[in-house]
């Protein structure tokens, strides 16, 4: 278990009594999950309570903000913590029937009661693939039968072709898209190039650069968008049985092309694949394959992912710079790391860009 001591717990029990309707709360059974990514905090608990003179316990999670800058860039000025835009984003697609989700308890504004703004919601159980070791290596993906892991795959394509048919405006997610901005693919790799030349600052990344250049100069003419996930992959979500019972991490949503969404998971196939020099396993489709079972289950017209595969790992190449600024501020690492320039997102965009 990891360290939790900084949790309040009477006083999250305190703020528990309403949403859960009961008296008495006590906490317990507090972990938190492995490879539970560089964003908000993540801490799974255990919530007993008096209800109607018998005592229940209900597994729940909690997201806390932490002090860090946030790890994706803000697409409107001013809306930047991480747990608001999750809480918000599952809120919204709960309403319309976006996809499985966790059940909400609520969502704590400020500070005050957790020092850091924060939400709660159900537990879901089940696999979730890990990225150390690399689920395509070491775990339940690598145990199932062929036919399990290729029904996850079209499963999980599925769920995220029903994320994209949400409407986003009758939803309301207004709130995703600044005031007079268009939004689309041009608007996101801008957004993506301002985040990338905040993080460098003086500091050369020829990769990063020629990523960009790239996607200038490719930029594609249609402007259908929606609602996009941002950060689409097996390891985002809970599975049982094969199937999706839940998707998890909504913090770099946005509305932009959902071939964004799709870019993003095949790029992640590449990095679990080719990246790592990981054979495919028996079951597993191919990213052509992938593709092909997207547009069955979304009905949209997707001939090539080319464009947002690359700008998929311009972005995580970027993402790292970030993370490994995170962890020099914290005094984590020295300020002469080279993480930020050679490391496993950068080879996926390079292998990429091999390719062109």
């Amino acid at each position: 278990m990891t360290d939790t001591r900084d949790v309040d717990l009477p006083a999250l029990a305190r703020w528990l009594e309403d949403r859960l309707g009961a008296s008495n709360v006590r906490i317990d059974g507090l972990a938190r999950p492995q490879g539970s990514g560089f964003s908000a905090e993540t801490v799974m608990f255990t919530a007993r309570c008096d209800r109607y003179g018998a005592t229940e316990a209900r597994r729940l999670v909690l997201r806390r903000e932490t002090p860090d800058p946030p790890v994706y860039p803000s697409q409107v000025p001013g809306v930047d913590v991480e747990v608001d835009i999750q809480h918000r984003t599952m809120a919204a697609l709960a309403r319309c029937g976006g996809g499985p989700l966790a059940p909400l308890l609520g969502y704590g504004t400020d500070g005050s009661v957790l020092g850091a703004p924060f939400f709660v919601m159900g537990f879901v159980d089940g696999d979730v693939p890990i990225e150390n070791p690399l689920y395509t290596q070491r775990g339940f993906f690598v145990d199932a039968t062929p036919e399990t892991r290729r029904h996850m795959i079209e499963d999980g394509l599925a769920v995220l072709a029903r994320i994209h048919s949400v409407d986003w405006r009758a939803a309301g997610f207004d709130w995703l898209v600044p005031p007079g901005v268009e939004p689309g693919t041009a608007q996101q790799v801008a957004v993506w190039e301002d985040y990338a030349r905040r993080e460098l600052g003086e500091r050369e990344h020829p990769l990063l650069a020629g990523g960009f250049e790239w996607l200038h100069g490719n930029l594609p003419t249609h402007r259908s968008v929606g609602v996009c996930w941002g950060d689409a992959r097996l390891g985002n979500m809970i599975w049982r049985d094969g199937r999706c019972v839940c998707v998890t991490d909504f913090e770099a949503a946005s509305i932009a092309s959902p071939e964004q969404d799709l870019g993003w998971w095949l790029m992640f196939d590449r990095w679990v694949h080719e990246t790592f020099g990981v054979e495919r396993l028996d079951g597993e489709p191919t990213r052509e394959e992938q593709r092909a079972l997207y547009v069955v289950s979304s009905g949209r017209d997707v001939d090539d992912t080319t464009f947002h595969e690359v700008f998929a790992a311009t972005r995580y190449t970027a993402i790292v710079v970030r993370v490994m600024n995170r962890a020099v501020a914290r005094g984590d690492l020295p300020a002469d790391q080279t993480i930020w320039l050679e490391n496993p997102g950068a080879t996926c965009l390079a292998q990429l860009m091999a390719e062109l």
